[in-house]
């Protein structure tokens, strides 16, 4: 498939979101999810705006796709919830590394392979902590940005409206940078 119909095929509808937070507690919101590809330095490269309730992985192949055709790169840093074998595969067939936190559960769900988990080495495991630029730049666009309450409805309007924001903080990265 090529881009577009990878990203008509995600939802796009309003509807309810649900995630763990740092406490381990349930977080429920109706709405919409932002994904984001953050380059170093904190520069926000692609977004992608699906439904609250669309799993972050699902974006996964559509995002490196639309992220691949703006700018280079060598690595895919990502976290234990995108730790599946096609992933690895797509982003290897990209051309990049794809350095993905091993989930503990994986080898839960596939009882023939118990020790088929990938291990990050130590460069693996160095370049991976660079991987939380990307829960600041989340933080930032929700708290300094206008991401957190959005007063209109729509998925062209908050888009836009989220398009500001990441625009806004894009420039602000650039500024410290120089």
């Amino acid at each position: 498939m090529n881009l577009p119909e990878m990203l008509q095929e995600l939802p796009r509808e309003c509807d309810f979101g649900a995630k763990q937070n740092s406490q381990g507690n349930p977080q429920f919101w109706r709405g919409y999810k932002l994904h984001l590809d953050v380059a170093d330095g904190q520069i926000p490269i692609s977004a992608v705006l699906t439904s609250a309730s669309v799993h972050d992985s699902q974006v996964a192949i559509p995002l490196a796709t639309m992220t691949t055709q703006r700018v280079t790169y060598c690595y895919e840093l990502m976290d234990a919830a995108y730790d599946a074998t096609h992933l690895r595969e797509q982003s290897r067939a990209m051309g990049h590394v794809p350095i993905i936190d091993p989930n503990p559960h994986r080898t839960q769900r596939e009882p023939f392979q118990p020790d088929n988990t990938p291990r990050l080495s130590p460069a693996q495991q160095q370049r991976y902590r660079e991987r939380t630029m990307v829960e600041r730049v989340n933080a930032r666009i929700k708290d300094e940005f206008g991401g957190r309450q959005i007063r209109v409805r729509g998925h062209a309007k908050v888009m836009t409206h989220l398009m500001f924001g990441v625009l806004a903080l894009t420039v602000d990265q650039i500024l410290r940078l120089g």
